[in-house]
């Protein structure tokens, strides 16, 4: 069992909530927020690993230059107004 003290300002917010029907127990709003960091921290592990991917291919000269992207976006959205005309 946790037992945590969120503070003077995070206690009535939870009672708050519980008092007002959003949540049917202190507890309740505890796991919600617990869940909501786990996936957070989840999201940002996946960024982190997608991050070191992208890393470990420039390290590798695993890219395109910067102007042929910008140049085959150009492309793209020239194409995308002459064809809404």
């Amino acid at each position: 069992m946790i037992s945590a003290d969120l503070g003077q300002q995070l206690e009535t917010f939870v009672t708050s909530l519980v008092a007002n029907g959003r949540y049917n127990s202190k507890s309740e709003v505890l796991r919600e927020g617990v869940r909501m960091i786990q996936d957070r921290e989840t999201r940002l592990a996946a960024l982190d690993a997608s991050i070191a991917r992208g890393l470990a291919d420039a390290d590798t000269g695993n890219t395109t230059p910067a102007e042929a992207v910008f140049d085959r976006l150009e492309d793209k959205y020239r194409a995308m107004d002459t064809g809404s005309q």
